[in-house]
């Protein structure tokens, strides 16, 4: 069952059933939170669509919220099965999970608070498994394990090997080559794959020229003595960002300027990187070796807490600001946004995909005025667009990673997109690989030939 991920890029929760001798078992893979509206009064709250007491395994494929965030209603809602994933996932879910707690604490909905409650999230990690890419998972008939889907820290794949045939669930894709990540792992003799689409209908930027403008931007920002706000997602973006940067500082190819990373649930993040550098890909194990803290440079402050955030606005220009959140819906950024936007000399620099009803979508698509906290908020910094800092792969590389399997694959599912991505993305592989493709949506069920 499609039970969300559909018509949507968040949102991911998808239900398999597989029979065996006791009568069968109920598998989920992601448990997500749909994103772009009010989170305390939209249709995350419903429902779920099948009984989750009747679920016996959840398997995660990596940490952002979209794909995680709603494990405790999950709990909650009579959910007592184990939960999968790899080891990195682990520890990133428990502080995305914790700071999703926090901001739905402040809600009017009474109900949310006991959802995610400490209690609740103590029952969600209690009976959470990591294991390592590779390792095969077996549950009665089915052997499951995960490829490095190259997207974040410790996201995977799930390969689900039943009867002999091969079914894959490719959570989000990663835009390799990263320059902290391995690349995806090759995939061979998949039968059935369910996967993303988010850049479906589009092509990224190349990555030396999006490293290009990012430096040019810097320098321009440099030049007329203003600040340049950069809202990011605290995960995965935020240390990509960091790193690209200690790199133009390390080597000299931007002026020293204070650069500010105002992002509380980013720092910790990047402390949960500390500790798995053995995940990098080769580049960046090598600089450590070398001695270098890959994300740290002079003229780099972390501001954890509420008070030395504050204190950035009598830091003088120019400046850089780094802040959570990447689509300006929330989090530290609003703050900077409200201040920043409404002069000449000021940037804001997007770097990642904005999607439907928020506020950056908003900017981005050329709104003069905005709303922020309850003000009228007048655009007239400049607002520069770098596509090539999503971690997705784009329309071309989506259809090469298909294109490995054209000639075994026997049906592929189109998945947590926006429809016209998802539908565009469809058509091109049926057009291109001759491969059975198309676009379900939320509700649809399928029965997979697995005889």
């Amino acid at each position: 069952m499609f039970a969300g991920g559909t018509g949507s890029v968040t949102g991911a929760n998808f239900l398999l059933e597989v029979p065996d001798s006791d009568g069968g078992k109920r598998y989920l893979i992601d448990c997500g939170l749909s994103q772009g509206t009010a989170l305390a009064d939209d249709k995350n709250w419903e429902p779920f669509p099948y009984d989750p007491s009747t679920v016996d395994v959840l398997f995660i494929t990596h940490a952002h919220i979209d794909h995680i965030g709603r494990i405790p209603k999950l709990v909650y809602d009579g959910f007592k099965g184990t939960i999968y994933s790899t080891t990195p996932t682990k520890d990133i879910a428990q502080l995305m999970l914790e700071d999703t707690a926090n901001i739905l604490s402040h809600s009017d909905n009474e109900d949310l608070g006991k959802i995610y409650s400490p209690a609740i999230l103590e029952k969600v990690f209690h009976n959470w498994k990591t294991v390592e890419y590779h390792d095969k998972i077996a549950i009665d008939a089915c052997t499951f394990r995960y490829l490095d889907a190259g997207h974040i820290l410790g996201s995977g794949m799930l390969e689900l090997l039943y009867n002999g045939k091969k079914i894959l669930f490719t959570g989000d894709l990663g835009n390799s080559p990263s320059p902290l990540l391995n690349d995806t792992e090759t995939i061979s003799g998949i039968d059935y794959l369910l996967m993303e689409s988010v850049y479906g209908d589009r092509n990224h930027v190349d990555r030396n020229e999006r490293r290009t403008k990012l430096e040019a931007v810097i320098e321009d920002n440099f030049k007329k003595k203003g600040t340049l706000v950069i809202p990011t997602f605290s995960l995965e973006r935020s240390q990509e960002l960091l790193f690209e940067i200690d790199q133009l500082v390390e080597n000299d190819r931007i002026p020293q300027m204070p650069i500010f990373f105002d992002s509380p649930l980013g720092i910790r993040l990047t402390k949960v990187y500390h500790q798995y550098s053995r995940y990098y890909n080769a580049f960046a194990q090598n600089i450590i070796k070398a001695g270098q803290d890959i994300f740290s440079f002079p003229g780099l402050k972390s501001t954890l807490l509420t008070e030395e955030s504050k204190e950035i606005l009598n830091a003088p220009d120019p400046k850089i600001v780094i802040a959570g959140s990447g689509m300006s819906n929330g989090g530290r950024v609003l703050h900077h946004e409200a201040h920043y936007l409404p002069h000449e000399k000021n940037t804001l620099l997007l770097t990642g995909y904005q999607s439907q009803g928020t506020l950056g979508r908003l900017i981005q698509d050329g709104e003069k005025h905005v709303r922020i906290n309850g003000q009228d908020i007048p655009v007239k910094a400049n607002v520069v667009f770098i596509d090539g800092y999503s971690g997705h792969k784009d329309s071309d590389h989506l259809i090469a990673f298909v294109e490995q399997i054209a000639d075994h694959v026997k049906q592929v599912f189109v998945a947590m997109g926006e429809p016209k991505s998802s539908m565009f993305l469809a058509q091109r592989l049926r057009d291109y690989l001759g491969v059975y493709a198309s676009a379900p949506k939320e509700g649809d069920v399928v029965e997979l030939d697995c005889n």
